[in-house]
């Protein structure tokens, strides 16, 4: 709502100028109303993201050049780290990382980017491991898929609020078994400390 506001005033010229002028908006203005459902204005001014526009996006970034000042900078960032770097560079997954990799060892050969031991010697275990866990997440993604039933253009918004609804209930259970483990304690410390202030 405040952001909805400010690009209401921002945008309207008459409440633009007062405000340059007075430092103050019009309040009543019809643009600044709370009945606004600031949910349908913002829909008006930004078009719905679809899994579509998602995967354009990921064709036209996939060996751009900003792909490539991306990977670069995630390994002068991350030191060499492959973890890091490829859970940071954009529209990767394992099966991306000798494209990855040979970008990188690219750069070194032409002096673009420093050699870090952390990358040019990492250990067979270390990206075992990484693509264990890769395709482990892989598989996860397809039965959560599966189990939700997304197949349409609601896909990305269905999984994004199933996700919430997981994070809000662990966020409940957490809060609870907090409140169980100290609350009660609490209670007791406050009849300690009253006790100890009658005493003086």
């Amino acid at each position: 709502q405040i952001l909805g506001k400010a690009y209401a005033v921002l945008s309207d010229a008459e409440q633009r100028a007062l405000y340059d002028e007075q430092g103050r908006v019009d309040e009543e203005a019809e643009a600044l109303r709370g009945e606004r459902d600031w949910q349908e204005y913002w829909r008006l001014l930004f078009k719905k993201i679809t899994i579509k526009d998602i995967k354009d996006f990921e064709k036209s970034y996939k060996d751009s050049e900003e792909e490539l000042a991306d990977i670069k900078a995630a390994y002068v960032d991350f030191e060499g780290d492959m973890d890091r770097i490829m859970e940071s560079v954009l529209c990767v997954d394992y099966t991306d990382e000798p494209r990855i990799r040979k970008i990188i060892e690219e750069a070194i050969d032409a002096g673009e980017v420093p050699s870090y031991k952390s990358f040019v010697k990492e250990s067979k275990q270390k990206m075992n491991a990484r693509k264990r866990r890769a395709e482990k997440e892989a598989r996860e993604a397809e039965k959560a898929k599966d189990e939700l039933g997304l197949s349409g253009e609601d896909d990305l918004k269905a999984l994004i609020q199933s996700r919430n609804k997981d994070r809000k209930k662990a966020m409940d259970d957490f809060l609870a078994q907090l409140e169980a483990k100290y609350g009660n304690n609490a209670k007791k410390g406050g009849k300690k400390t009253t006790a100890k202030k009658g005493k003086k």
